[in-house]
């Protein structure tokens, strides 16, 4: 992703910082990065590699959803923003739940099954994107409802992935052709938001006006803050 020349003359949480705003220390969100993210926060995002969605797609199809990856300088702002939410909130899922969900726990869906019922279901934005093509729309659905897992394998059941598939289709095939909307169900060990169910949707260049429409006008966070 990057030339690790940079790292070795240049402490990797001042990479993307104008000088005027380097600290000598490393901020305290940034000490305690997995190797992933370290890679990520030390590359120039000169450097970075924006996805295309014909990569999106193969990504997704490959089920290879750790090679998703945010610009550098976002994934530092992501994780500096969580890092406060963390620290205000106690856990972001809890900042989730309450300012961007509008959701009070217990959770309890009022549907018998999936997708009965829209006051179970809430499309927004993706508030941290990923290094995506700027014409993909990244959204999240998020469900009341829990998406049922094979116990072994913790993939999707046939039948969760059925009713995932056919709520995909009918939402959003009406207003944008096939080959142009496609979803995912991050890792458990990937996902961000644990205790809150939820899948992502992305669609290449759909019309702005359907996604204000599905999203009741939602903008991400990274455009607010």
């Amino acid at each position: 992703m990057g030339s690790l020349d940079h790292g070795s003359t240049l402490p990797y949480w001042h990479m993307n910082v104008p000088e005027a705003e380097r600290t000598s220390e490393c901020p305290e969100f940034l000490r305690t990065l997995n190797a992933k993210d370290l890679g990520i926060i030390r590359t120039p995002d000169a450097e970075y590699h924006v996805l295309m969605w014909p990569e999106v797609q193969k990504i997704i199809a490959d089920n290879r959803l750790d090679l998703f990856q945010r610009v550098p300088s976002e994934l530092r702002r992501y994780l500096g923003y969580t890092w406060k939410l963390k620290q205000e909130y106690g856990s972001v899922m809890n900042f989730v739940l309450n300012e961007r969900l509008h959701w009070s726990t217990p959770i309890t869906p009022k549907g018998s099954r999936p997708f009965e019922c829209d006051e179970d279901i809430k499309i927004l934005w993706n508030d941290w994107p990923y290094g995506i093509d700027k014409q993909i729309v990244h959204l999240v659905v998020w469900t009341k409802f829990d998406l049922e897992e094979n116990p072994v394998t913790t993939d999707l059941t046939d039948k969760a992935r059925k009713d995932i598939d056919d709520y995909v289709n009918n939402t959003f095939g009406a207003m944008v052709p096939r080959d142009r909307y496609i979803w995912f169900k991050n890792w458990r060990s990937l996902k961000s938001v644990q205790a809150v169910e939820h899948f992502h949707v992305m669609l290449f260049d759909p019309d702005p006006n359907f996604i204000k429409e599905i999203t009741n006008g939602d903008i991400p966070l990274c455009q607010k803050v």
